[in-house]
């Protein structure tokens, strides 16, 4: 299951992975958040690992946001 999420990474890793000219406009408007969304919702094998990780990188970024709400409550007198 790793490797097929392994290879699915690299794909995508390759396919936009191409240098523009200055000339060229980025028409891509979708956010990489937006990308791994749709990704993790596909029926493509190891997608769920997309979801899983931003699952727990939001909560990873939430336990340091709470974190940092706590300090700064405890640091201004």
């Amino acid at each position: 299951m790793k490797s097929i999420l392994l290879v699915v990474s690299l794909g995508l890793a390759a396919c936009g992975g191409g240098s523009q000219s200055g000339q060229t406009v980025n028409r891509d408007t979708l956010t990489q958040r937006q990308k791994d969304s749709i990704l993790a919702n596909s029926k493509i094998p190891g997608a769920r690992g997309v979801g899983n990780a931003m699952r727990a990188a939001d909560s990873t970024n939430a336990g340091v946001q709470r974190a940092d709400s706590v300090a700064r409550d405890t640091t201004n007198f």
